[in-house]
């Protein structure tokens, strides 16, 4: 109870500050020292939280310098972002579905997350190559779901009409189709992986 109540004291630790100079150089004001990209990945992957800030102007270049990172990461040893998944994510700029996406994957990635205790327990109660296939069938049929869940396959032509006669609906009525439409494949998609995870 004591650990609590000295957790709930300490206030919580503001992001580290990296600065970006003109140069393309990184600069860890914490540590006072230049950094690299794959220090940014060490320390991402250590749950590390941190700010990248334009040098000169004061802007937030976060979110450009993190997409850097996954490119990097990407291009050198295994991929782990498939072709299709990076073509279905790409069409979905421009889309009428764009800016509920981030929630969304935000979402995906926690129920992941959540999911990963489970996926553990599966490896450690057979180990093995059919663990390691179990897992991969796992995750490719989540990323299958999420995928589904924006662009239906040519099949499912009913609910890509459904969704093309609301659009033709006036613009509220279109909108709040659209979320129905999301809400029920969002719930068959956690009902699809909660069932992978048993």
């Amino acid at each position: 109870m004591a650990a609590e109540d000295a957790d709930r004291a300490e206030p919580r630790a503001e992001p580290i500050v990296i600065k970006k100079y003109a140069n393309r150089r990184l600069y860890n004001t914490s540590t006072s020292s230049y950094i690299t990209l794959d220090d940014l990945s060490r320390m991402t992957r250590e749950g590390l939280d941190f700010r990248v800030l334009d040098a000169k102007t004061g802007g937030d270049i976060t979110h450009a310098i993190l997409t850097q990172i996954i490119m990097e990461e990407e291009s050198q040893g295994e991929q782990m972002l498939p072709i299709s998944f990076l073509r279905q994510l790409i069409g979905m700029y421009g889309n009428s579905m764009q800016a509920m996406m981030p929630s969304y994957l935000e979402a995906a990635m926690d129920n992941f997350r959540q999911n990963q205790r489970k996926l553990q327990d599966s490896w450690g109660a057979t180990p093995g190559s059919d663990a390691f296939t179990k897992i991969t069938e796992t995750n490719m049929a989540m990323i299958q779901a999420a995928a589904e869940a924006f662009m239906p396959p040519a099949g499912r032509a009913s609910r890509a009409a459904e969704a093309q006669s609301a659009a033709a609906a006036p613009t509220a009525a279109a909108g709040d189709s659209e979320l129905k439409l999301l809400k029920a494949q969002m719930e068959a998609m956690q009902k699809k992986l909660d069932e992978l995870g048993k």
